[in-house]
Parts: structure tokens; sequence; C-alpha cells
């Protein structure tokens, strides 16, 4: 059987895109697709997601059992989110914990995760699209890293304590950093087999 080449891709995601390269809804007509960013392979998947208003790291392949693998609970994920206010120790130690949102209209609690106040703004690109904070309010920003991915989970979890996000940006996979990308920046990625992703 002959070897099938597999192509990864890792991306900035810009803000105001959809994770997909079809438009399957039709409620979603003229929204910006993957197919703008580049020329991908036949069978290229985005691995997991991040919302339109978010940005940031994610991953392409045509390989469905990195997909899998990297879309599970064993790879970490870690964003930095801008919130609207100064979270509190308080608040921090609540998302670490875990606690209660709405997911596809259900109660759902979510898993203890790892997230920190950030002491110095971080060195990203800049945002492009309006912050929309509180007239007088400041804002501050926390990583946070889950190993699970519930639909606008980070943004459910930080309004649930009292600083919801305004800026949501992936800086990791497992391994895979985002590092001095820019929104719309493609790079390949080299993975010889399924098996290298076990050690993230």
């Amino acid at each position: 059987m002959p070897l099938i080449r597999h192509h990864h891709y890792i991306l900035y995601k810009p803000y105001g895109y959809l994770s997909q390269f079809v438009n399957n809804q039709n409620k979603r007509k003229n929204k910006k697709l993957l197919t703008e960013l580049g020329s991908f392979p036949q069978g290229t998947m985005a691995i997991g997601r991040l919302d339109e208003t978010s940005e940031g790291l994610l991953l392409l392949t045509t390989d469905g059992k990195i997909s899998e693998h990297i879309r599970s609970s064993s790879v970490p994920k870690e964003y930095y989110a801008q919130l609207d206010g100064k979270i509190t120790e308080e608040a921090i130690l609540q998302l670490c914990d875990g606690l209660a949102i709405t997911v596809n209209g259900k109660p759902y609690m979510t898993q203890p995760c790892h997230a920190q106040l950030l002491t110095h703004t971080p060195d990203l690109p800049p945002a492009s699209a309006k912050i929309r904070a509180g007239r007088h309010r400041p804002t501050s920003w926390i990583s946070i890293t889950l190993t699970e991915g519930k639909y606008r989970q980070v943004r459910k979890m930080t309004a649930k304590v009292g600083f919801p996000t305004l800026r949501l940006v992936r800086m990791r996979i497992g391994d895979i950093l985002l590092g001095k990308m820019e929104p719309g920046q493609v790079a390949k990625l080299e993975l010889p087999d399924t098996s290298i992703t076990n050690n993230m």
C-alpha cells in the first residue's frame, strides 16, 4: 500500500473568519472562510475551531487521526483573554475549580483548569476590531488553559465570574505555539505521523 503523504499547517486565524473552508449554512452568507487565507490541498480540515470573533492558533491537517487526537482532552489549549474589568483572585480561583455554564441549552460543569493573571499586556498584533470596554472600567489579561473545548467556553466562563471577555487569542495547542505570527499568516508544520502527537 503506498504511503499517504499528509499535510499540516499552523494558521493565525484572524478575527472575523469562520474556522471552516465551506459555508454550509444559508444564514451565514458572505462570511469570511479559511479558503481566503491560502491555497490548501484537497481534504484539508481545521482541527477544532475558534469562533468568528476569536483569533489565534488554528491547526489544519489532511490527517483525520491527528485531528481526532489533538481535539481530545489529552492535548491542552492555552488562551489569552482580555477581560472587561480587573479580575479578582477569587474569580480566578472559580475559573480554576470549574463552574456551571450553559452548553446547548443545558447546564454544564466545566472541568478544573489552569488560569492566572498576566501581569503585563501580552505582545500581540493590534486588535482588528474595536475593544468595547466599559467607559471608565479598566481591563485585565489572563492566561487560561483548558483540556476541553465547548462552544464559546472561555467567554461563558469569564462572563459567569463577572468579567466578560473582550478579546480572545489562542496561543498554544499542546507544544505548538502561536509565537510571533501575524493574523492570516500560514506556516507548514512537520508531523511525520500520528504518533508524534503522543508527546504533546
